[in-house]
């Protein structure tokens, strides 16, 4: 029998569907040295953001060869060594569609978040205050929303954002417009000047310094808000949390962590931020495409 490990777990309809196919379905997660172990008995493995699979499990797994299919449940495939993977002949994929407008939902429920104070006031009242006066926010509409990248998660933001009445930018590495978007391109350093809302929807290389550096961070507009539902390593947190201190930057809305879960003591206690612990994908809808883009990638590779 084809066995499927679904280390963070899988949506009740794909594990189900795929028992009706005749696998095998595990949901277990496992720590490293245990899952360097388990990883060599079945035939599938599939993982969202928890688990990390690298060249020591992949050897792991190597050694029976009886792994042929990694699936990151998702839309980045950062937390999997792909190319030492498809090196040793195991398919590695993602499911990129499935939850791009529940990220971009997330990222405009930031915005609303730190412009009208939604997440620190909600706090305050439950300790019994009545800050009435210090909450006085602003409108989305009329701002400019600068997007870093310009791919599926990015586009669906930038309709949400247009149809809230923001002027919405992009910049992106290639260069590459979308013939299909209305949107105009500027470089980084023009977007970050120009926009009032910047947020971040590119992973970077692996390895590769932030993309908004102290400098970069430094070249954003005086009160302006950055979005971060992408990857935490692409911001210096550091000198953010400065920029915020300092007044320089109004707010920062944030779903992903260099380190999760997240233990930065400065960035957990600011009230300048709006947190999230890693939910961008984590809504019973994206999770039932999640499951069905999962299972439609295991029926390919095993011809079922």
């Amino acid at each position: 029998m084809l066995r499927v490990l679904a280390a963070d777990g899988m949506e009740k309809g794909a594990v189900k569907e795929l028992r009706d196919l005749g696998f095998e379905v595990v949901e277990q997660f496992y720590e490293p040295e245990a899952l360097m172990e388990q990883v060599k008995e079945f035939d599938v493995l599939v993982v969202r953001s928890a688990t990390k699979v690298r060249e020591p499990i992949i050897d792991a797994a190597l050694s029976t060869k009886r792994l042929k299919l990694i699936i990151r449940g998702g839309v980045g495939v950062d937390n999997i060594d792909v190319a030492y993977a498809r090196e040793h002949g195991i398919e590695v994929c993602n499911t990129p569609n499935a939850s791009s407008v529940s990220v971009a939902e997330l990222a405009i429920g930031h915005m609303f978040s730190i412009a009208r104070f939604i997440g620190i006031a909600n706090c305050t009242m439950r300790e019994g205050k009545w800050e009435k006066k210090a909450y006085k926010g602003t409108e989305l509409m009329g701002k400019t929303l600068g997007l870093i990248g310009i791919g599926r998660i990015a586009q669906e933001t930038a309709k949400r954002a247009s149809a809230l009445g923001m002027k919405v930018i992009y910049t992106n590495r290639s260069g590459h417009k979308p013939e299909y978007e209305p949107y105009t391109r500027y470089e980084l350093d023009e977007l970050l000047a120009l926009s009032d809302y910047v947020s971040l929807h590119t992973p970077g290389p692996k390895g590769s310094p932030p993309i908004l550096s102290a400098e970069k961070l430094a070249l954003m507009k005086k009160g302006a808000v950055l979005i971060n539902t992408g990857r935490g390593n692409m911001v210096d947190t550091s000198a953010l949390l400065d920029a915020l201190d300092e007044g320089r930057l109004r707010g920062y809305g944030v779903d992903v962590y260099a380190e999760e879960p997240c233990t930065d003591e400065r960035l957990l206690h600011n009230p300048k931020v709006s947190m999230t612990p890693h939910v961008g994908g984590s809504t019973v809808e994206a999770q039932e495409r999640i499951g069905a883009e999962v299972v439609a990638h295991i029926r390919r590779v095993f011809n079922k």
